[in-house]
């Protein structure tokens, strides 16, 4: 343990992702790397355990994946800062990741510099975006505000409107349980009631609906891929 230095913990399901953050930050003075984890439950347990400030997490890992790990982190471990490290550069990513409690979010392929800066900022209890990002996030403020969703289906519980939102962007139940970190049944059923609230007869068409109101649209690329 190095005295006065930054604790980091590195959550990324690719080995030699993992091995070269190590490389970069036990090389570097002011870090110390006190866990590593391959998955978002791996990271929560690891996070718990030695009480990093900051975790570098990647968001697309089996399992848990990183949504679910920060929102996790922030009932269990609030002090742990969580700085997304990603190859996805998409909206829909980042939004979803601050709104989970990130307080970073950088691409893969950042220089190691950046990554450092980055840590001591969020370890200060700084929020920090990578090059880019932070236009977007401005231009997402400064634009009207739309509809919020809650308003669009005021008949839905905040649940069943995320879940709503995932099969607009044509998720997957598996991917939707894993993202939320709950069963396929859990999701079974929250779609179940999600047709029935919205006097729908499946799933095709309850995701059509929600497109219509600006749901998914952003996402539809991502869930395509997992």
């Amino acid at each position: 343990m190095k005295p006065d230095a930054i604790r980091v913990l590195v959550a990324d399901d690719h080995p030699v992702v993992r091995s070269g953050l190590v490389g970069v930050l036990t090389s570097l003075e002011g870090f110390d790397v006190v866990g590593v984890a391959a998955d978002g439950r791996e990271a929560v347990r690891e996070a718990v355990l030695h009480h990093p400030h900051v975790a570098l997490m990647d968001l697309q890992m089996p399992g848990v994946d990183g949504f679910a790990a920060i929102r996790e982190l922030t009932r269990v471990a609030p002090s742990v800062r969580v700085c997304v490290l990603t190859m996805y550069d998409d909206d829909d990513s980042l939004f979803a990741a601050m709104r989970a409690g990130a307080r970073g979010y950088l691409l893969k392929g950042a220089e190691q510099d950046e990554i450092a800066r980055a840590v001591r900022a969020i370890a200060a209890g700084e929020v920090i975006f990578g090059p880019g990002i932070a236009v977007r996030v401005l231009s997402q403020l400064n634009s009207p505000a739309a509809e919020p969703a809650g308003e669009r289906f005021p008949q839905l519980t905040a649940r069943e409107l995320e879940i709503l939102d995932l099969l607009a962007a044509g998720t997957p139940t598996a991917t939707i349980a894993a993202r939320l970190d709950v069963t396929a049944k859990t999701v079974s059923n929250h779609v179940s009631n999600i047709l029935t609230k919205l006097q729908v007869t499946d799933r095709t068409q309850a995701a059509l609906l929600a497109r219509k109101a600006g749901l998914g649209e952003t996402g539809s690329d991502r869930a395509r891929e997992n």
